[in-house]
């Protein structure tokens, strides 16, 4: 992608990360990146191939980091916690994909794939490694409806506070079935002797 194309992406999400999908023209991304509106027009000829492109990066970006984390040993759920965290504790506070999500019902079909792909990836990545499909979505539930909580009231520290036990929890959970396997397979091993 070009110089040009990032930064109306950058400006595109700036935006949608406070008014969602209908919380930006082309006409003020261009004012913000210093182009001319036709300059956005020629790079994403609709507002909806820029509001997918925003967000299938978005979704690419966060899977690569997760993936790196996830490589060095790390529990899924908390890499997930500590991505919005960040997100929450920053100067925007609110992840654009949640703000879209919570008003998918009037996003155009382009965007709304996109939408349904990030949470989707959150899901398959909690569930691969080793949450059931139903407390990878109460945790998914609990993260962004607590960005959504805390962006609401204006305390940040609300986040940490509605995550904390639901992370606790999980890497419990994770400890208890690792313990769980290994003690099967100690008991396999001693069996096989």
């Amino acid at each position: 992608m070009s110089d040009v194309s990032n930064a109306i992406m950058d400006a595109a999400e700036r935006r949608m990360r406070l008014g969602g999908f209908g919380g930006f023209s082309f006409r003020e991304l261009a004012a913000d990146v210093g182009v001319k509106s036709s300059s956005v027009h020629y790079y994403f000829p609709t507002k909806e191939s820029l509001g997918a492109a925003v967000v299938r990066r978005y979704t690419d970006r966060l899977a690569e980091k997760v993936d790196a984390e996830l490589a060095k040993g790390a529990d899924a759920c908390e890499v997930l916690a500590n991505a919005f965290r960040s997100t929450a504790h920053s100067d925007s506070c609110m992840c654009p994909i949640v703000v879209m999500g919570a008003a998918s019902g009037d996003l155009p079909a382009e965007v709304f794939g996109q939408v349904q792909r990030f949470y989707r990836m959150c899901l398959e990545k909690l569930v691969k490694h080793g949450m059931s499909q139903s407390q990878a979505a109460e945790f998914l539930s609990t993260t962004t409806g607590a960005m959504v909580v805390a962006k609401a009231l204006g305390d940040r520290t609300l986040y940490d506070r509605a995550t904390t036990e639901v992370v606790k929890a999980s890497l419990a959970n994770s400890r208890e079935d690792s313990a769980s396997v290994e003690g099967r397979s100690a008991a396999a091993r001693r069996a096989a002797s």
